[in-house]
């Protein structure tokens, strides 16, 4: 009688040592100069198993300095499956790239230059990318996908901040952190998991935050996104001159629109299909008014039109798109003949000289230069994402999570910045979930929303990009 067949064992690849790479710089902020010490390096993951499972690779920046009570502010992006190049480069960190604003860049070479909105003089940075992303990689029998679900990434990135405190003796520091897109997401749950483990925070700053997702993903029987986009649709069409009669300031016209949704836009779609040919017709003249599109698109559509349909509707320009990440952008769609979009112009244009500069910074800058690529955006890792736990299935939403890390830390404070050319996580989505957190009457003003003239990455605006440093000097300064 043969033995019976042994459970596979785990493939166990190399554990590559920690690695740290330190240099020194200078940048002038506020018209101070601030001299720096940046460290590009891995940290080992153990996730509860006795040997390192992965190295999560960072960037940080400490401004020298004698004070042990210095900020700091931990730093990512979203996706799921970004790197925190983003916001690293775009608008927190001391270098940042240099392109033109809502338009394609010209070839390579680009430019990396200082940056005057930088945040180091309030807060020392800390730039992290989750596993499988930038030079972040599972090692020994650890799995990439053990790290790509919504409650492993979080344990993943809490257990990377814990082991830097550890190393770096800031357990009294006040502490931050900062996500953008899904980044905010991550940043919520993150934030009531560090704090179960003692880690208190001062705040939290949400860029285009995606913190309920049936406020921005359509599917069939959900009204909200029709409702809380149309705002991100009006300023589009304010923006591209499709309005029939274009109001002077952006402002005043979205407060208008917003109270359109409230007491007219949304009645209408709650009667569905009891609505009256005539109150559709009225409601569908509205809608014209306030983003260009005609009304007979919009009764043929229900009084319901999508996201990617609306980019190539506003333009009434045969095969063209405007941007959805930032709908100041436009061009050529790949899909001329379709009434849905098939291309991002706004992803399109900052891809190449951010791709492009991380690698050469990192490396030649930097001094960290592994063999492996540095991945900016793993498309692998979003399309594999597991977003159902045992706590958590359908859409995810974190509003109850933020709910709760506020009301068990009254002193945590929240900065929103949202931009109004966002269609992917639009800025009145975020002024919905913000109103329906369910805080208590005492603690409603720890939460703060802010919106910009910018789409998702509104730092790429210079104006917003110097209103969104003000905002969080500011901030960080009350906080």
């Amino acid at each position: 009688m043969s033995d019976p067949p042994k459970p596979e064992e785990k493939p166990k690849r190399p554990v590559p040592p920690e690695r740290s790479e330190y240099t020194v710089h200078r940048t002038v902020l506020a018209g101070q100069e601030v001299a720096y010490t940046a460290t590009a390096g891995t940290v080992h993951l153990k996730m509860g198993q006795e040997e390192p499972q992965a190295a999560m690779f960072y960037v940080a920046y400490v401004v020298d300095s004698d004070r042990t009570d210095r900020p700091i502010t931990f730093a990512f992006n979203g996706g799921p499956g970004s790197s925190s190049v983003w916001l690293h480069l775009g608008t927190f960190g001391p270098r940042r790239v240099d392109m033109p604003d809502a338009e394609l860049p010209p070839p390579p070479p680009y430019r990396l230059v200082d940056n005057p909105e930088g945040l180091l003089d309030v807060t020392d940075l800390v730039f992290i990318d989750p596993i499988g992303t930038g030079f972040s990689r599972s090692v020994g029998t650890g799995e990439d996908k053990a790290f790509q679900s919504v409650k492993d990434d979080v344990a993943s990135v809490a257990e990377f901040i814990e082991a830097y405190l550890q190393r770096t003796g800031r357990w009294n520091a006040p502490r931050f952190l900062a996500g953008e897109s899904y980044g905010s997401t991550r940043a919520a749950a993150l934030a009531l998991a560090l704090q179960e483990r003692g880690l208190m925070l001062n705040g939290l700053v949400l860029v285009s935050p995606a913190l309920s997702f049936n406020t921005f993903i359509f599917e069939p029987g959900n009204d909200l996104p029709y409702l809380l986009f149309l705002p991100t649709c009006a300023a589009t069409a304010w923006y591209h001159d499709r309005l029939p009669e274009k109001p002077a300031a952006i402002e005043a016209f979205l407060a208008q629109v917003r109270g359109f949704v409230e007491n007219v836009y949304a009645p209408a779609l709650m009667k569905g299909a009891g609505i009256s040919p005539s109150e559709a017709q009225q409601v569908a003249a509205q809608l014209h008014r306030y983003t260009g599109v005609p009304v007979e698109t919009w009764l043929a559509c229900d009084l319901r039109i999508t996201d990617m349909h609306f980019t190539k509707a506003v333009l009434a320009r045969p095969g063209w798109t405007v941007g959805r990440l930032d709908s100041r952008f436009l061009g050529p769609d790949t899909a001329p003949r379709s009434h849905t979009s098939e291309r991002d112009t706004s992803y399109d244009g900052p891809l190449g000289p951010y791709t492009g500069l991380i690698n050469h910074y990192i490396r030649r800058t930097l001094g960290f230069d592994p063999p492996e690529p540095y991945r900016v955006l793993s498309m692998e890792v979003n399309e594999k994402w597991r977003w159902s736990t045992d706590k958590l299935a359908g859409l995810p939403d974190v509003t109850d999570v933020l709910r709760k890390a506020i009301t068990t830390n009254p002193h945590l404070r929240v900065l929103v910045a949202n931009g109004y050319y966002d269609l992917a996580t639009p800025f009145y989505g975020s002024e919905y979930s913000v109103a329906h957190l369910g805080l208590d009457v005492s603690l409603r003003g720890n939460v703060r929303v802010c919106s910009y003239e910018g789409g998702h990455m509104m730092y790429l605006h210079a104006p917003s990009r110097a209103k969104l440093r003000a905002d969080l000097v500011g901030f960080y300064q009350a906080t």
